[in-house]
């Protein structure tokens, strides 16, 4: 995975590149989500595609970092915000079932 797809101008892309790219992409777009979701709402609002993103991007930047780069910095510097956002989607979907329990028509209904 570490051969040379692309020279493109000192830029030398590789699928491990390719990878890492993406994971950035992604990791900034939730940016983009964010400004989107405050400016629809007129208030600050974080929706779950941030977090989403926020996986989504850190996953695929971490495994950049291990397999492609073998970066500890970049390791130390992807894995907290990762944990973090893993731990703020796990929080909202816990949340959401237990709202969805209490509803009238809700599970312990039937």
């Amino acid at each position: 995975m570490h051969q040379a797809l692309a020279d493109l101008y000192m830029l030398t892309l590789t699928p491990w590149k390719l990878i890492g790219l993406l994971g950035t992409i992604l990791f900034t777009a939730r940016w983009f989500v964010q400004f989107y979701a405050t400016k629809k709402n007129k208030q600050v609002t974080v929706p779950m595609s941030f977090w989403y993103l926020s996986v989504c991007g850190s996953v695929l930047t971490l495994a950049y970092f291990i397999w492609g780069k073998n970066d500890s910095v970049g390791i130390i510097q992807t894995a907290f915000p990762m944990l973090v956002s893993f731990y703020n989607v796990f929080a909202h979907l816990k949340q959401r079932n237990a709202k969805e329990a209490v509803k009238p028509g809700g599970p312990e209904d039937t």
